[in-house]
This record gives C-alpha cells, sequence and structure tokens, in this order.
C-alpha cells in the first residue's frame, strides 16, 4: 500500500516508468500549447474547405464562421447552425476531426486529473492508510540491511501491512511495496515525512539510512517527535556508536563489529558462530524472544519458565543475568529474554 502517490503503482506493474523530466508548468503549456496546435490544424483545413460547409444563418462562411465552427466541432459535435454539406466535408469531419475532437478531449480530462483529481485521490488515499496505522514498525532505508531487516519480520510472522518503508528510492520501495508493506517516498530526517507515518502511534523504528550522519540525523528527528519511541539503529563506523545512543537510540547496532564477534567465537569454537547465526535468525532450530512476564510467573525464578530458556531479564530497563540472585525472583513489570524451539530447522552453513 503506497503512502506517497505521486507514482502510482497499481495497476502499472510490467510498465517501464520513468520521473518526468518536465516541470509542472512546463507540462501544462505542452499540453495547452499541443491543444491549440491540433485546434490550428482543423481550423487551416477548414478554411481551405470552407466550400463544404453551410451557414443556416446567412448563407455565407466568413473566416469568423470557419473559426466559429473550428472551435464547435472540436469541443462538442456542433449546434447544427453551420454544417457540413459536401460528401468531402462530411468525410473530412468524420474521420480528422472526430479523433482529434476525442483526443482534445482526452488532453482536458487527462491534465485535469494530473492537476486535480488524482491530488485529492492521493491525500483521500493517504489519509484512509494513516487512519490505520497503529502500533505498526517504520523502516527508514530500504537498502540491505532495511530488506534484511523486513525480511526477518515477516519470517517472524509480522503482518507486512504493519509495516512502514521510507526510501527516496523507487526501486527499493517497489520491491518493499511487492513485499505487502506500506511504502513512503520521502526525506525521514525531515518532520513532515515522519509525522505523515504517524510515528508518535508507531511501537519501534528501524534506522538504516547507510550513512551514518543520516542516521543520527534521522533518529534525532524521530526522538523529537516521539520521545517513548523504541529506535534501533545502524552504525558501520564504531566512534559513531555514543553519537547514535545521545541522539536517542534505543538500541545500536554495528554490522561490522558483530561480524567480528562472529570471527572471533569461530576460532573458539567451530559451533560457536552457527549457534549465533541460528540464534538470531526466525527460521533456525532456536530462536531468541523478547515478551513480559506472565501472571502465573510472577515470584517464581527465571529457570523456572516453561515456555524457553531463560537467559536475562530487564527490570526497570537494567540487565538481569540468570545467575544473579534477582532472577531468581520473578516480578511484575520484568521483561524476560529466553531461547525457545525454533520453528523450522536451519541450514545456515549449507554447502554446495
Amino acid at each position: 500500500m503506497r503512502i506517497n502517490e505521486p507514482q502510482p503503482k497499481s495497476g502499472t506493474a510490467g510498465f517501464l516508468r520513468r520521473r518526468s523530466a518536465l516541470p509542472m508548468w512546463a507540462d501544462l503549456c505542452w499540453r495547452v500549447a499541443l491543444v491549440f496546435g491540433l485546434i490550428g490544424v482543423v481550423l487551416l483545413l477548414h478554411w481551405v474547405g470552407r466550400d463544404g460547409l453551410k451557414d443556416n444563418y446567412d448563407n455565407h462562411i466568413s473566416f469568423i464562421d470557419v473559426l466559429y465552427f473550428t472551435t464547435v466541432t472540436v469541443t462538442t459535435v456542433g449546434y447544427g447552425d453551420i454544417v457540413p454539406v459536401t460528401p468531402e466535408a462530411r468525410l473530412f469531419e468524420s474521420i480528422f476531426v472526430t479523433p482529434i475532437r476525442l483526443f482534445v478531449w482526452l488532453i482536458f480530462l487527462g491534465t485535469a486529473y494530473n492537476l486535480f483529481f488524482r491530488n485529492i485521490l492521493y491525500r483521500w488515499r493517504m489519509a484512509r492508510i494513516q487512519a490505520d496505522l497503529h502500533n505498526h514498525i517504520i523502516v527508514t532505508g530500504f537498502g540491505t540491511s532495511g530488506q534484511e531487516a523486513v525480511h526477518e519480520l515477516l519470517a517472524r510472522g509480522t503482518d507486512p501491512r504493519e509495516i512502514v518503508v521510507i526510501d527516496g528510492s523507487e526501486k527499493a520501495l517497489d520491491l518493499a511495496e511487492t513485499m505487502g508493506c506500506n511504502v513512503l517516498c520521502g526525506d525521514s530526517t525531515r518532520d513532515k515525512t515522519l509525522k505523515d507515518v504517524a510515528i508518535h502511534r508507531a511501537r519501534s523504528m528501524i534506522v538504516s539510512a547507510g550513512r551514518d550522519d543520516t542516521s543520527i540525523l534521522i533518529t534525532l528527528t524521530a526522538r523529537h517527535l516521539a520521545p517513548r519511541l523504541p529506535i534501533s539503529i545502524v552504525v558501520r563506523n564504531e566512534d559513531n556508536e555514543l553519537p547514535a545512543r545521545q541522539a536517542g537510540a534505543t538500541t545500536v547496532i554495528n554490522p561490522v563489529s558483530f561480524a567480528g564477534l562472529l570471527l572471533a567465537g569461530s576460532t573458539s569454537g567451530k559451533h560457536l558462530a552457527d549457534y549465533m547465526a541460528d540464534l538470531a535468525a526466525s527460521g533456525g532450530r532456536v530462536k531468541l524472544n523478547e515478551r513480559m512476564v506472565l501472571p502465573d510467573e510472577i515470584g517464581g525464578p527465571l529457570s523456572a519458565i516453561k515456555t524457553g530458556l531463560g537467559v536475562r531479564i530487564y527490570r526497570n530497563d537494567r540487565p538481569i543475568g540468570f545467575w544473579e540472585a534477582d532472577a531468581a525472583r520473578l516480578q511484575t513489570g520484568d521483561v524476560i529474554i529466553e531461547i525457545a524451539e525454533g520453528d523450522k530447522p536451519a541450514m545456515l552453513f549449507e554447502k554446495d
């Protein structure tokens, strides 16, 4: 479902599209010039063949009469005061003027749609989509990391209608739209763009703009608009992890550092990297879950939960390991991190 609609996608799959190089005023002038050019051609031909016309008012065909007849026949079917009487004139009206009349009307209708009706339709559709956006996930930037994040969200069972992708690339948005996501073509560093996707009603936000400075600026803008929104940001440079947190990011992920952890882990044991990748992916034999403590678990130890292997508690945003004394008694409001059984066996390191 597309939120920003200067480029309607529905019904245009398979067509080669390109943004028009002409500004709106130039496009409008070109259309007007084409209409007047067509009328001029018909006027000239009517004047040359004026002997085939009859004026029922004074039986005299002047240039004003030809001009009047031309404008009337091009825009309507005529009033009958001036009519073609010879076979040649009637044939000319049938096979030449009638197609031009239809073409001129198509130009008028197309211009009206582009300038007025499409804008009204766009606003109406956008308002409907915005009204449905509640507890959704915003993904800003649909490059490699953003695409992988959305694929993983979908694999974990997230409804694609609960995902909004913001990007400035039409190619990226087309891909996100084929996945069923809502898409918005815009600049995520602007307040208006984030307000258009109802950031104040979102449940989380993923920032992967491709550049650390842009991602941090997006985070600052989002934090200003939604002070309590969980924001996950991808940074490529280790030096930018602290500025990203200071900008308001809840979670900062450095893919380079994570890859280093996997590589380092593989030197200590050949199965460590396999298990970590298995744990991070939704399609593995095991998966990592985060959930709120259940009512019947309150008062019991973390080790007694039945849904998985409890490894950590977050209590008032403070991490508590499973070995710590505070993990012996779960409390209301605790957030549990657990390792649970995966949905299906994974072949993460399948060999050819």
